[in-house]
């Protein structure tokens, strides 16, 4: 295999991909689920926010990651 035919990530950076976007999704999910006014209690301030950006720090270190 030349290496113009390779995939710039392996398939752990992919699954990590995957997982970051999952988490992301999951962070949003938790942020819908406050019933508070305009959404600011605990999950829509504090927890939500929380998940997504570990989803995107997870997704930083897929990418840096070597495969």
């Amino acid at each position: 295999m030349t290496n113009k035919e390779k995939l710039p990530f392996g398939k752990m950076n992919y699954t990590l991909m995957l997982a970051g976007i999952a988490t992301i999704l999951i962070g949003f999910f938790v942020m819908s689920l406050d019933k508070t006014e305009f959404g600011f209690g605990f999950l829509g301030l504090t927890l939500g926010p929380i998940i997504v950006l570990s989803g995107f720090g997870l997704q930083f270190f897929a990418i840096l990651k070597k495969s």
